[in-house]
């Protein structure tokens, strides 16, 4: 390895063009050969980008050092400039870098598998992230009895490379473990994403005797459903799921949402059956007859409906851009860049709002409005206020919403407000 000359950039861009027309040319045994050759140059990739992502978050902490700044400032933001390079979210690419700093520094036999292609991104992930409660000396021990011969692995599962891991980790050091659980246990939450066909998945992670509990108890409550006549047609995973938020909500499940959603919709597929999606808050786009259903379904029942008319500009489609003298941004006006932004406008970023931010600082004269303002999750709202960034609203007569944001080391990235449902009397022209 000492003898090979690593390759510049101009070389690493001209071989990623050539990979692009590789082709197996209908020979089978050839295929089989590029399969596993570009797998191998994937994992030595991940091994190549570890590597370069320790050496910039190296490089700009050596660097705030020297220029006097607080310590607390010397890593803040690494991780989001690392997630714009690789087009990733903010917080994937904080695990990103915490991936590299623990392979480069903790864990050299699992770094040699990933650069000799005897061990995937994937599973070296597994590795550091079941070592994560380990000393960096246990951590050692456990990179050196798993990864030193490649071997011990090859063939292994990925359960059973977890498996092996917890065992060894508790081998090493059992209260680390005990401390693990707990920290994991207060991070219990409940969560929402998107699914296919307008669905969505409600994922809650909690100790695993209560998720047990809470499954048993409603396959049973729905069992007994079941055997007394009372499923009204429903098959065992439908009252599963009813019961859930019947029990979660308190309203029964035909009787509409109790709580706020908001959701946004052109005139044609509220009044005139069009089919332009419509978008619902926190969720993504809904069918324009499912959202013509979910109105329809709140005006029949008991839930609260209100109809809140939302104008757009006509050359864009973006809202119509709202002014206020104060520094903080009024309530309306906050509703209106969470209907415009949808979620945090940082690019790949896709975390609720939760901080209204100005663009162009209020310090700089920038306006409270809705042009300089932008809804971003708090994480990358305190980023952004870090040393070396910049952000400018960039006004496109012929696109939505746009910001331009620079990172410390100079590049530029764009963010795009998403498109909305657009006025009948917009199509019509």
């Amino acid at each position: 390895m000492g003898d090979v000359v690593a390759p510049d950039l101009e070389e690493l861009r001209a071989f990623t063009a050539r990979l692009r027309v590789v082709s197996a040319s209908g020979d089978a045994g050839l295929g089989i050969d590029l399969l596993d050759a570009i797998e191998t140059l994937k994992s030595v990739g991940c091994a190549v980008q570890a590597v370069v992502t320790d050496d910039v978050a190296t490089c700009m902490r050596e660097d705030r050092k020297v220029r006097g700044l607080p310590r607390a400032e010397w890593g803040r933001g690494i991780g989001s400039q690392i997630a714009l390079a690789r087009r990733e979210s903010p917080s994937r690419g904080g695990r990103h870098l915490g991936f590299a700093q623990a392979v480069v520094h903790e864990m050299p036999h699992t770094l040699a598998l990933l650069r000799s292609g005897r061990l995937n991104e994937w599973r070296a992930t597994l590795l550091v992230r079941e070592t994560a409660c380990l000393s960096a000396a246990d951590r050692a021990v456990m990179d050196r009895r798993l990864c030193s011969d490649p071997d011990v692995l090859d063939g292994v599962g990925d359960r059973g490379l977890v498996a092996k891991a917890k065992a060894l980790a508790m081998e090493l050091d059992a209260a680390a473990v005990v401390r693990r659980h707990r920290k994991a246990v207060s991070e219990r939450r409940v969560t929402t994403r998107p699914a296919p066909d307008s669905m969505a998945y409600l994922s809650v992670l909690m100790p695993v005797e209560q998720a047990v509990c809470v499954q048993a108890t409603l396959g049973r409550d729905a069992d007994s459903l079941i055997a007394t006549g009372n499923s009204g047609g429903r098959t065992r995973n439908q009252l599963m799921v009813d019961l859930l938020f019947a029990r979660g909500t308190g309203a029964d499940v035909g009787s509409g949402v109790p709580v706020a959603v908001n959701l946004v919709l052109s005139d044609e597929t509220l009044l005139a059956g069009g089919h332009e999606a419509a978008q619902l808050q926190g969720f993504g786009p809904v069918p324009a007859g499912i959202a013509r259903q979910l109105v329809a379904d709140a005006i029949d029942g008991d839930t609260g409906t209100s109809l809140r008319r939302v104008y757009t500009c006509p050359q864009s489609g973006t809202l119509t851009a709202m002014e206020s003298q104060s520094r903080t941004f009024p309530k309306s006006l906050r509703k209106l860049i969470d209907f415009r932004d949808q979620t945090c406008r940082t690019p790949w970023c896709d975390a609720p709002i939760r901080h209204h931010d100005h663009i162009r600082s209020h310090g700089k004269s920038g306006a409270t409005s809705a042009d300089n303002g932008s809804g971003l999750c708090e994480a990358c709202n305190y980023t952004k206020e870090g040393d070396g960034w910049t952000a400018r609203p960039v006004h496109r007569p012929d696109r939505t919403h746009l910001i331009e944001l620079g990172t410390p080391t100079g590049h530029h990235y764009h963010s795009a407000a998403p498109p909305l449902p657009t006025p009948a009397h917009l199509r019509a022209s």
